[in-house]
């Protein structure tokens, strides 16, 4: 979906409450509708949408979120409500509720951003096998006492203990 200026579907994907979501106004100009269609049609069809599938930012993560984008404030010409946010199987279920050939090939191409994604973060499991083992390697062959040593062994270990994060927004 990169025609012109447009912004890669993947960069339109945030982590948030340490869920991968989508903003509903990045989905509707996806969609090419007003979010306030896309929010009239999600209400319309909550049942549809359980917490785990879609959630409304806090004012602190808005902010948060505002202040990385530089989006505008409420008044002139900015959202009047706290945002919803989508995650993977909230869009699947917006293909549903948003019944267009538009929403329909909008998902797919967002459900292949999200599998890449997926996938990526998947391959790069490997590597904390490999400092796992750098890290005994380490052990063995050097004075555990030596400061310089044991700095690089408590790096080691927060490397494997924590995964890498991305685009955290919020709590």
């Amino acid at each position: 979906m990169k025609e012109g200026n447009e912004i890669p579907i993947q960069d339109l994907i945030y982590e948030i409450r340490g869920q991968k979501v989508m903003l509903d106004s990045d989905l509707a100009q996806l969609y090419e509708i007003e979010t306030k269609l896309l929010n009239k049609a999600v209400k319309r069809n909550m049942e549809r949408f359980p917490d785990f599938f879609m959630f409304k930012l806090t004012e602190d993560e808005f902010n948060s979120l505002r202040f990385q984008f530089g989006t505008s404030k409420k008044g002139k010409g900015g959202r009047r409500y706290l945002p919803y946010v989508f995650t993977e199987h909230g869009v699947l279920m917006l293909s549903s509720v948003l019944n267009s050939k538009k929403a329909i090939s909008v998902n797919i191409e967002i459900m292949v951003a999200f599998i890449k994604m997926r996938q990526y973060v998947l391959s790069q499991g490997g590597t904390s096998d490999q400092i796992a083992e750098l890290r005994k390697l380490l052990m063995l062959y050097i004075d555990k006492n030596d400061k310089r040593v044991n700095d690089i062994i408590i790096a080691l270990n927060n490397l494997i203990e924590k995964p890498k994060e991305t685009r955290r927004i919020g709590f």
